[in-house]
């Protein structure tokens, strides 16, 4: 079994539901989830748009390889209203996926990246990841989750917020 962190969000159709239908698709596709951050509101990050972002974190265990785990993402942002990428840019989107950890995994090819290669530059990200795992060691990096958080340039606010 390995144990993973994700960074689930999206800044389109912000409901109850949609989070509740990821949690479904998740614990169906992937593995089991263990515990999972409350939501948070924040700006988007590179670029401009006029909808906030909510995020979550979520530690599951999983039988999947990383590739296969990245498939399965994939497949249930698509499920959940994603639609593929019209240009390189950062853009509003319904449904995103990261695999932030993957147990202690360092992994870089074309297509996957292990550990998120800019999650510790990103307040959106750390704010979640430092409710549920406060002391988990970057395995790159060799800090923990609150030292990056207290280190990371963005200043963005990354506030909780109650989904209804």
């Amino acid at each position: 079994m390995h144990k993973v962190y994700l960074l689930a969000g999206g800044n389109l159709n912000n409901t109850l539901l949609k989070y509740e239908q990821l949690s479904f698709l998740l614990q169906s596709k992937t593995g089991k989830i263990i515990a999972q951050s409350q939501y948070y509101e924040s700006p988007p990050w590179g670029f401009s748009s006029l909808y906030p972002f909510i995020n979550k974190a979520i530690c599951m265990e999983t039988t999947l390889n990383p590739v296969s785990l990245m498939k399965e993402t994939q497949l249930i942002e698509h499920l959940l209203g994603r639609k593929e990428k019209k240009t390189t840019n950062y853009e509003d989107r319904t449904m995103d996926i990261d695999i932030i950890f993957y147990d202690n995994l360092l992994i870089n090819t074309k297509d996957l990246q292990i550990p998120h290669p800019k999650m510790h530059l990103r307040n959106f990200v750390l704010t979640p990841m430092n409710e549920l795992c406060p002391f988990f060691v970057h395995p790159s990096l060799k800090k923990n989750i609150t030292t990056l958080k207290q280190e990371c340039p963005d200043q963005a606010m990354t506030n909780p917020v109650t989904l209804v």
